[in-house]
């Protein structure tokens, strides 16, 4: 059905699981039960927005949590039909004493294990450093990130927001690490911010793709640049619309960007919080934006060679989406 470059982990959660960890935890069900508070009903902005993914966390906070919520988010991409799953997360916002930076890592990527090995989904996992965060934090995430290439993390990420912290320069150390460490590099760029923080983020950080890029379409500069250097853009429909970064699924960006010559792979970005999964958002494209059967296969073809992941599994992709 498609591969799933761009989605997080915490807006993987069910409700129904968020309702029985904060009962295990703790924690208390917010005003308007779990499902009021992760899900968004409307357009808004991108601040509301990373509200609902916020909503969350306290339920994140321990390895036995972790896991679940993993595991079931591959479980639920499978069931889908999606054929490879790339997942991110930011490691920092649930690590709690007892329960640091590389522990959250690690649980993750053991959930993630359980669920490959009981759907047959490949998938890897994008570690994300935090805007509003200090520079220490972000560093300690990127190292821990670097120890864990081989064992599940396949790449590395800026996100948050970027109306309020839109600087990258500050990234720049955590990103030299992940990429000696043969990590795939990605960040958020464009989606609140002007076109020029997408070229920003491939010169100062050095990334291949970019997480939404939907202003990249205001410069026409910015937009030939992004064609000629073949940087892939991660489009994610229905959250686009919900933060306001796209007008409407027919007026996306994507069909810019199509027809400027560039590169552009889907992912559901947070399929619980927008209500759409994968499979919903290419169904979107066809019905909405009103592409082809030809150019969701370009799109697929073109995730299978940005896709973070080993030459076997590239492979395996190839094939399965050249026939």
């Amino acid at each position: 059905m498609g591969l799933n470059l761009h989605t997080h982990l915490e807006g993987w959660v069910r409700p129904d699981t968020a309702a029985d960890l904060a009962r295990s935890m703790d924690v208390p069900e917010p005003d308007l039960g779990w499902d009021a508070a992760l899900r968004m009903r409307e357009p808004a902005d991108l601040t509301v927005f990373l509200a609902h993914v916020a909503a969350a966390y306290p339920v994140l906070g321990s390895a036995d949590a972790m896991r679940r919520v993993a595991r079931e988010a591959v479980e639920d991409a499978a069931a889908d039909g999606c054929d490879f799953l790339e997942i991110r997360f930011g490691p920092s916002t649930h690590a709690r004493p007892g329960f640091d930076i590389p522990a959250v890592i690690a649980a993750a990527c053991e959930g993630l294990d359980e669920g490959r090995r009981s759907t047959g989904l490949a998938v890897g996992l994008v570690v994300c450093l935090l805007r509003h965060l200090d520079d220490e934090t972000n560093l300690a995430v990127a190292k821990a990130a670097a120890e864990a290439a081989g064992r599940g993390v396949v790449g590395l990420d800026v996100a948050g927001d970027e109306l309020v912290y839109p600087a990258l320069a500050r990234y720049r150390e955590p990103y030299e690490i992940a990429a000696a460490a043969g990590l795939g590099l990605t960040a958020h760029a464009a989606e609140a911010g002007p076109a020029e923080a997408a070229r920003e983020a491939v010169s100062l950080l050095g990334v291949t793709r970019i997480g939404h890029g939907s202003h990249i379409v205001d410069n026409p500069s910015v937009l030939a640049w992004a064609a000629d250097e073949g940087i892939a853009i991660e489009v994610c429909p229905t959250s686009n619309v919900l933060t306001g970064a796209a007008p409407s699924i027919r007026e996306h960006p994507l069909r810019r960007f199509i027809e400027a010559g560039c590169r552009v792979v889907v992912g559901d970005d947070n399929p619980i919080n927008i209500g759409s999964r994968l499979s919903d958002e290419e169904r979107l494209l066809v019905t909405e934006a009103g592409l082809t059967d030809v150019q969701i296969r370009a799109i697929h073809l073109t995730a299978c060679e940005v896709a973070f992941t080993d030459d076997a599994t590239r492979a395996e992709l190839r094939r399965r989406y050249a026939s």
